[in-house]
C-alpha cells in the first residue's frame, strides 16, 4: 500500500547515525525527501546516496531535510556513511515497518529495492515527486494546499 499526493505522512521515530534518533515530527512544515534504499554498500544506492549528497547544499537552500531509510543497523550506515562522507542522517528500519507504512518495500521485501524516493510535507500532509528527486523537482512539488496549517513552502528560483 502506497502513499499518494494529499495523505498524512505516517509518522515515526528510528534510530540514525550521529548517535542519535529522528522523528519526522522534528521537520514540522518543511519539506523532507525520504530515500528508501535497499543496503548499504549496494552499487545503484551508493551512487544514488552519493548524489544527494553532492547536491546537499541545493536541497538545504529550499530548507529540505534528506533522510535515508534501510534495514541495515547503525553500525553499518555509520560506516558507510563515513566512507561516501554522506551530509545527511542514514536511518535504521530493521523490522521494515516505515517502509512498509510509506509502500516502499518492493517486490523482494527490500526497502526502496528500486531506490525509491519522496517527498513528503512533515507530519501531517505529502507531497510526491519522482525518484530521484532534485532540489528543482522539490520546488515544483512544494505545494502549501498539502497542510494548510503549514507555513508557505520553500521560495522559488
Amino acid at each position: 500500500m502506497g502513499l499518494s499526493v494529499g495523505d498524512i505522512a505516517p509518522e515515526f521515530t528510528l534510530p540514525g547515525t550521529g548517535g542519535r534518533e529522528y522523528s519526522l515530527s522534528e521537520f514540522r512544515g518543511k519539506p523532507v525527501v525520504l530515500v528508501f534504499y535497499p543496503g548499504d554498500d549496494t552499487p545503484v544506492c551508493t551512487k544514488q546516496l552519493s548524489s544527494y549528497s553532492h547536491d546537499l547544499s541545493q536541497f538545504e537552500s529550499v530548507g529540505a531535510q534528506v533522510l535515508a531509510v534501510s534495514a541495515q543497523g547503525i553500525e553499518s550506515h555509520e560506516k558507510f556513511s563515513g566512507k561516501l562522507g554522506l551530509g545527511f542522517p542514514l536511518l535504521a528500519d530493521m523490522d521494515k515497518k516505515v517502509a512498509q507504512a510509506y509502500g516502499a518495500l518492493g517486490p523482494m521485501a527490500f526497502p526502496g529495492d528500486r531506490c525509491s524516493s519522496s517527498m513528503r510535507r512533515a507530519p501531517s500532509g505529502t507531497s510526491t515527486v519522482p525518484s530521484p528527486v532534485s532540489p528543482t523537482a522539490l520546488r515544483r512539488s512544494w505545494s502549501p494546499r498539502c497542510d494548510p496549517r503549514a507555513p508557505d513552502g520553500p521560495p522559488s528560483d
